[in-house]
């Protein structure tokens, strides 16, 4: 009896924990016989090597659409021996590439699952270690990737290592230059050494040289003539001396990505920008020329998210508190907008004012709020983006809190979780003379000075 209680649990647990597993198993299992229609699943050996190859690809942190996708793309896979797949995995792993970067390194570019290929890498990282150099597990990814992409043998990687390490770089740069230009394999000792030379003969010092590549590995990828010297001359020309240029390039190096005009296009959204003065103030607290970077970062920040620039532009001109919040909070507007609210990035277009207001006392409660409501199906129609933002603070808990007292809890102004600040006392009350008690004397010559008039 025992050993058959104990036998059911064991069961019962198994099915619990891999149920999910289970599932997805049958998923794939009918996406590849969907793909083979007329072959019967127990007489085709190929059809089980994809099932296999699946499986694995699963192990090693797959998701069943990237899983999909790939297979569609990937038949070269099948004709490669499964036990040499798995062999690579394991040598992927032993570079401690952690798993998400690994998913994506192998989605992007299969071809690194060549073993041979990886034998050689494996040859190859004992030789960083000779030239001193730990490469960090994003910079294993990003070389793998291009060394395959662009046919490289690690003997060129490890030779544009020994110059970024001869020109006296730390290891951490020689990591970040890995990591952010993937495109450094390519280059000539020549050219790494002619880019550097250019930003020491601009006054830079090496140590604010070792800064720039740290903070921006991307200007080794920027041409001197058609680039880097238009663009200089252009700070000159709208007035910035050459000292004031080179300290910013220090503190953000990422003012050499600009394009030409773009600084100019900066300036000239400030003369027609409208806003309070204490916003304004802040902007130009540090001078035009730091407040025209704080805006490119900001532009960059939009467009990364799916934005162009004329519409990054017309955000920050609607919306000019974005310039003085620091991108993280934008970045984190943006994701709960783009993630959880299931708006589109093009919203902040026609509602910039999304940006401008305070993410934990205004955006997350109206959210909740809404979200209530949509789940208990109060609401007759959609919310806009503009109708949850827009609105004053007691119109809205007059149109979607008052009528739900349910959703007080959610709008915490109004509960007492937040203290509500009492209204001044008028200037009247404060100025009005105290009333003094009647004493008997009082009214004892009261009395006697009523009798004289009589």
């Amino acid at each position: 009896m025992a050993i058959e209680l104990l036998t059911r649990r064991n069961l019962h647990n198994l099915s619990l924990h891999s149920h999910k597993q289970i599932q997805n198993l049958i998923k794939t299992q009918s996406f590849l016989f969907s793909a083979n229609p007329n072959s019967h699943p127990e007489n085709n050996s190929q059809y089980r090597k994809q099932v296999s190859l699946a499986n694995l690809l699963q192990r090693y942190g797959f998701s069943q659409p990237q899983l999909h996708s790939f297979l569609k793309r990937s038949h070269f896979l099948l004709n490669s021996n499964l036990h040499d797949i798995e062999k690579s995995f394991g040598m992927l792993l032993s570079f401690k590439i952690p798993q998400k970067p690994l998913v994506s390194l192998i989605y992007d570019c299969p071809a690194v699952l060549d073993y041979e290929f990886l034998k050689k890498w494996e040859v190859g990282v004992s030789k960083f270690g000779n030239l001193g150099v730990l490469l960090s597990p994003l910079a294993h990814r990003n070389v793998l990737e291009s060394s395959k992409k662009f046919q490289v043998d690690p003997d060129e990687v490890c030779r544009a290592v020994n110059v970024l390490k001869g020109l006296g770089f730390c290891n951490g740069t020689v990591n970040r230059v890995l990591e952010g230009f993937s495109r450094l394999v390519l280059m000539k000792d020549s050219e790494i050494y002619r880019k550097v030379d250019y930003l020491v003969k601009f006054g830079i010092r090496r140590e604010g040289v070792d800064r720039v590549l740290n903070l921006f590995p991307g200007i080794l990828g920027l041409g001197i003539e058609d680039r880097l010297n238009p663009l200089l001359d252009e700070f000159r020309d709208l007035g910035f001396c050459k000292n004031m240029v080179r300290n910013e390039i220090i503190r953000e190096p990422k003012i050499l990505s600009m394009e030409l005009g773009e600084l100019s296009r900066c300036l000239e959204m400030f003369r027609t920008l409208k806003c309070r003065e204490p916003i304004k103030y802040k902007i130009f607290s540090e001078g035009v020329f730091r407040a025209g970077i704080e805006v490119k970062l900001r532009v960059d920040c939009l467009c990364n998210h799916g934005l162009i620039r004329r519409e990054a532009f017309k955000v920050l001109w609607k919306e000019p508190r974005v310039i003085v919040y620091d991108i993280k909070d934008i970045e984190k507007k943006i994701e709960f907008l783009v993630s959880r609210m299931r708006f589109d990035i093009g919203c902040l277009v026609e509602v910039p004012e999304y940006l401008g207001v305070n993410f934990e006392k205004q955006i997350v409660p109206r959210y909740n709020v809404i979200e209530y409501l949509n789940s208990k199906g109060a609401l007759d129609c959609e919310v806009r983006l503009k109708d949850m933002i827009k609105l004053s603070r007691l119109r809205f808990f007059n149109l979607f809190v008052k009528p739900y007292p349910e959703c007080e809890r959610f709008f915490t102004r109004f509960t007492g979780d937040v203290p509500v600040r009492k209204q001044t006392v008028g200037l009247w009350k404060l100025f009005k003379p105290q009333k003094q008690p009647n004493t008997e004397d009082d009214s004892k010559a009261m009395r006697s000075f009523m009798e004289s008039l009589v």
